[in-house]
């Protein structure tokens, strides 16, 4: 369970204001309006603060609870503005859309490409191919991925493939993220725009039916994963 302890709200209000931001294209002064509607008088800067602390334990679980995901994967990046300066964010997603994994880095190079891969195959095992751009970071981290493949496991390395027009479905999901972020209008730290990120892409993760909801609305699956 996740740990409400010290704040002056209800959970359930918490829930409520963290879910609407991460889900819709608000700004934190939107939102702060739109809880004074309902009757809760909290500031945009105690959201902010909402966002940043609980989104990343909620995606945590999220990741733990989705629905199993193929071994043909999509990878690509985008662009997401932090102190005025833009930064990459590694996504994955298998064959049929469903989200793998994602990283905010610094930089589009070979050490990121690199962590990011590691990071997906440990959550996700070893894929069986993975389909990128032109990329030539992407493509060294794969190779060097493979080399402690072919040394480390039972010799099965993966198939990688340079086709753009596969990775379509990619580009596609990568604009629902953009829908969200943009009204945000850039992150003022980088740790608060990666604990941000989390949260879309978990709520994103609910929108594509990834976690078991038992006929639950959106909103009650994502305050489960808080409970």
């Amino acid at each position: 369970m996740i740990d409400f302890k010290g704040v002056h709200h209800p959970k359930s209000v918490i829930l409520y204001a963290v879910f609407f931001y991460l889900r819709y294209a608000v700004s934190y002064r939107d939102l702060e309006e739109i809880m004074a509607e309902r009757g809760v008088r909290v500031d945009h800067a105690t959201l902010n603060r909402w966002v940043v602390k609980f989104s990343p334990l909620i995606a945590a679980r999220a990741q733990a609870r989705k629905r199993s995901t193929a071994t043909s994967w999509r990878v690509d990046e985008t662009y997401i503005k932090v102190k005025g300066k833009w930064r990459y964010l590694y996504r994955a997603v298998d064959r049929d859309g469903q989200t793998l994994d994602f990283m905010l880095s610094h930089r589009r190079d070979l050490a990121a490409a690199r962590r990011f891969f590691k990071q997906a195959i440990a959550a996700h095992g070893v894929p069986d191919r993975v389909v990128i751009d032109k990329s030539g970071a992407n493509l060294a981290g794969l190779q060097a991925v493979n080399v402690i493949l072919k040394f480390t496991g039972d010799g099965r390395v993966i198939e990688v493939r340079q086709v753009k027009y596969l990775n379509n479905i990619l580009e596609q999901d990568h604009r629902f993220i953009k829908r969200i972020t943009n009204p945000m209008m850039g992150f003022k730290a980088f740790h608060s725009a990666a604990a941000t990120i989390a949260g879309i892409e978990a709520a994103h993760m609910i929108r594509k039916g990834q976690i078991p909801t038992n006929g639950t609305t959106p909103f009650q699956t994502f305050a489960s994963l808080a409970a």
